[in-house]
C-alpha cells in the first residue's frame, strides 16, 4: 500500500474536487454574454447556469430567475444537470470510503481490507471525474458552436463562464486523487504468505497475550519439575 502521506494528499485532492464540483453545479455563470460588437456598449451583462439565469445591470442591480421548466431545456443542459448531481453524489461516497481506507485511521479493518476500500474510493473518484468532464465538454462545445454561428445575433452570443473552468479543474483533482487511491492495492507477492490478518491491532494483542500465557505455563512446569526432583 502507499504511504500515509501520499494517501492524505490524494484525499485532499479529492476533497478539493468534491467542493469544486459542488460549487460549479450551483454557480449561475456556466456561460456569460460575450463582449463583441454592440455588446461592448451594453448596460447589462447576462449569465446562465444550470438552475438559473442572472442579469447584472450597470446600476449595480443583480437579478436571477430560476429555470422551473425542465422539458423546455435543451438536451445538453438537462444532461449537465443530471451528470453534475451524480458526480457530486459519487464523489461524496468516495470520500466516505476513502476515510475508511486511509492507513492513518484506526477504523476500516485490516490493512488488506483498507486497501480494497481505498481502491473502491478511487473508482468512485474516477467515475465522478468522468461525470464532470462529460457535461463540461458538451456545454463548452455547444457554447462555442453557437458563438461561431453567423446566424446568431451578437446580442445572443455567449462565452464559457467561470463555472465551466471550475468543473474542469475539479475533474482533474478527482481524477488525480482517484488514480492515487487505486494504487493502494496491497499486491501480495507470489510465494509469500499473507500477513494482513496478523497486522490487525486486536489480533496482535491477542497473540501477545497467548504467548505470555504459554510462557507462564512453561515457568510453572519447570518449577514443578524442580520441586519433584528435590523431593526425590
Amino acid at each position: 500500500m502507499l504511504s500515509s502521506a501520499v494517501q492524505i494528499l490524494a484525499f485532499a485532492l479529492a476533497l478539493l474536487g468534491v467542493l469544486g464540483a459542488t460549487v460549479a453545479t450551483l454557480l449561475p455563470n456556466w456561460k456569460v454574454s460575450a463582449d463583441v460588437g454592440t455588446n461592448i456598449m451594453t448596460a447589462m451583462s447576462q449569465m446562465q447556469g444550470l438552475w438559473m439565469d442572472c442579469t447584472w445591470y450597470s446600476t449595480g442591480v443583480f437579478s436571477c430567475t430560476l429555470k422551473y421548466s425542465v422539458l423546455s431545456l435543451p438536451a445538453y443542459l438537462q444532461t449537465a444537470r443530471t451528470t453534475m448531481v451524480l458526480s457530486c453524489m459519487t464523489a461524496s461516497l468516495g470520500l466516505c470510503l476513502a476515510s475508511l481506507g486511509l492507513k492513518c485511521t484506526r477504523w476500516g479493518g485490516s490493512h488488506r481490507a483498507k486497501g480494497h476500500t481505498a481502491i473502491a474510493a478511487g473508482g468512485c473518484f474516477i467515475l465522478a471525474s468522468v461525470l464532470c468532464l462529460v457535461p463540461a465538454s458538451w456545454f463548452t462545445n455547444e457554447v462555442i458552436t453557437s458563438f461561431l454561428d453567423a446566424n446568431v445575433p451578437e446580442s445572443s452570443k455567449f462565452e464559457p463562464g467561470g463555472a465551466v473552468y471550475v468543473t474542469f479543474i475539479s475533474a482533474g483533482f478527482l481524477l488525480a486523487g482517484g488514480f492515487i487511491f487505486c494504487l493502494s492495492c496491497p499486491g501480495k507477492r507470489s510465494g509469500q504468505p499473507d500477513f494482513s490478518s496478523s497486522t490487525d491491532p486486536d489480533k496482535l494483542v491477542q497473540q501477545q497475550l497467548r504467548q505470555e500465557k504459554l510462557y507462564r505455563d512453561q515457568l510453572q512446569r519447570q518449577q514443578l519439575e524442580r520441586e519433584q526432583r528435590r523431593q526425590r
